[in-house]
């Protein structure tokens, strides 16, 4: 389980941090480049996604609840967004979906 759930986190840092570099260059005027290198970086994500063992709809349904969670911590650490009760307890409600739908004990 740990694993996967780093294989998770890396493919979150590379989805976000891909999105974060395109979304600089449109939104606030940032050089070409940054676009250039979001979009490898976005290019990995996909990469890395498939080192989950789970197949695709468990694996994808599960990366949504870490990009929530990761979505905000990002946001906390660049863009010194301030998540309210609501955020943290959505971000909560999603990681227990999470956990059951990739780690649940299935017969």
């Amino acid at each position: 389980m740990i694993k996967s759930i780093l294989i998770f986190v890396l493919a979150g840092l590379c989805e976000i941090g891909g999105g974060y570099l395109i979304w600089l260059w449109l939104k606030e005027n940032k050089p070409w480049w940054y676009a250039l290198i979001g979009a490898f970086i976005l290019i990995l994500y996909g990469v890395v996604a498939t080192l989950q063992p789970a197949n695709f709809a468990r694996t994808y349904a599960t990366y949504g609840g870490f990009f929530i969670v990761m979505s905000i911590l990002w946001a906390m650490k660049f863009d010194n967004y301030v998540p309210d009760k609501y955020d943290i307890i959505g971000a909560i409600v999603a990681l227990i979906g999470v956990f059951i739908i990739c780690y649940a004990p299935r017969s």
